[in-house]
């Protein structure tokens, strides 16, 4: 077996309704005086007023940010962060949304507590002092973003997303209630699926690999995978609840290895179209596995018995309507035959690059975006 070392810290309190169980959560981590980090959508549907009335119920003092898009840019994280310390003190912080409302959240973290700018913090462990306590509470069925410990951020100049990583920002506590995924939209919480299922494909197969993660993704792969097609629909919460504890497992796969090609892939189709994360990823994500097929073709087979999992997830991407071309996307600008070659340079440089089990060059990238164009 291949030698590992994981460190498995994490209270996670799962349940329909158990963001009644907020404010104990926030109490035991020493929380009196709170900064809510979220978006404008969870507070229409009603999800931050839930989370406020259990904070208020046992008189912990909440402050909410709420300016948070998706794809956070350093922009978002500066505003929270004066906006917290207009609001002192903060002794806790909570994530509660997406991706994009966490990523937000712990990146907010690093700045509040550590100072400096968001540049500071790419890459691993580079936060000197203590951080604040902090809880996860995602409201899609997907990202996994609760369970790691790297905050995802753009530049706001370029686009470029930062990984910036350190234990001290994950979320000390995850709540993972399945009734707030009730209100999700068909086509966000297929998005959303769909980047969970490729964190657990991806990271199955990285260099960088393990049992203990392995172990992660395969189970999440198997509640994600036999639930999607019902999940999408927002009446069916078991389903959607099954779909919600998977994302979090195909997350714990990834903070105990790393992903590959398909999101290396999918970053600069964001940063340069604004084609949202999960569909650019569910796009990429079926050729990158017949491209690696020639190198793990046993472990996509013990992943997946059935049949063929390219076939499988392409039949999952059919049955939600999602984009099979770049052509079928909603873009920012026009994507020319032209501008494969630069999105294949910038694809080489992105850090999940490197994690691949196959070996994936310039030429190999362009040949990958060639298939979806």
């Amino acid at each position: 077996m291949v030698s590992f070392d994981s460190n498995l810290s994490q209270r996670v309190i799962f349940g329909d309704n158990s963001i009644e169980k907020l404010a104990q959560a926030t109490k035991t981590l020493g929380g009196s005086c709170v900064l809510i980090i979220s978006d404008n959508g969870i507070k229409e549907a009603g999800i931050l007023n839930r989370a406020c009335s259990s904070l208020n119920n046992e008189k912990i003092h909440c402050h909410v940010f709420t300016d948070v898009e998706p794809n956070p840019t350093t922009k978002h994280v500066y505003k929270a962060v004066q906006f917290a310390q207009d609001n002192n003190p903060i002794d806790l912080i909570i994530g509660l949304g997406g991706g994009s409302a966490m990523d937000c959240a712990k990146a907010t973290n690093f700045i509040l507590t550590n100072g400096g700018e968001m540049e500071d913090y790419w890459g691993t462990n580079k936060a000197t002092k203590p951080m604040l306590p902090s809880i996860g509470i995602p409201t899609t069925i997907g990202t996994g973003s609760e369970a790691q410990s790297y905050a995802l951020i753009a530049q706001e100049d370029t686009h470029i997303k930062m990984a910036c990583g350190d234990k001290k920002a994950q979320f000390d506590t995850v709540i993972l209630d399945p009734t707030l995924t009730g209100t999700l939209p068909k086509l966000v919480a297929a998005i959303t699926g769909m980047d969970a299922i490729a964190h657990a494909v991806e990271s199955y197969v990285s260099t960088r690999h393990n049992p203990l993660s392995q172990m992660f993704a395969i189970h999440a792969w198997k509640m994600l995978e036999s639930n999607f097609q019902i999940a999408i629909d927002g009446e069916h919460i078991y389903e959607r609840g099954k779909m919600l504890f998977g994302a979090y497992l195909a997350g714990l796969a990834i903070e105990n290895s790393m992903l590959g090609a398909a999101h290396a892939c999918a970053n600069p189709l964001t940063a340069r179209y604004g084609i949202t994360h999960g569909i650019a990823v569910s796009l990429m994500l079926p050729h990158v596995i017949r491209f690696n097929e020639k190198i793990v073709g046993g472990f996509y087979q013990e992943f997946y018995s059935n049949g063929n999992l390219a076939d499988r997830i392409e039949s999952l991407i059919e049955c939600s309507d999602l984009p099979n071309t770049l052509q079928q996307c909603t873009v920012q600008y026009p994507i020319r035959a032209t501008d494969l070659s630069t999105l294949a340079k910038e694809a080489s440089v992105q850090w999940t690059a490197q994690f691949n089990p196959r070996p994936v060059g310039i030429d190999d990238f362009e040949r990958l975006y060639e298939k979806v164009f």
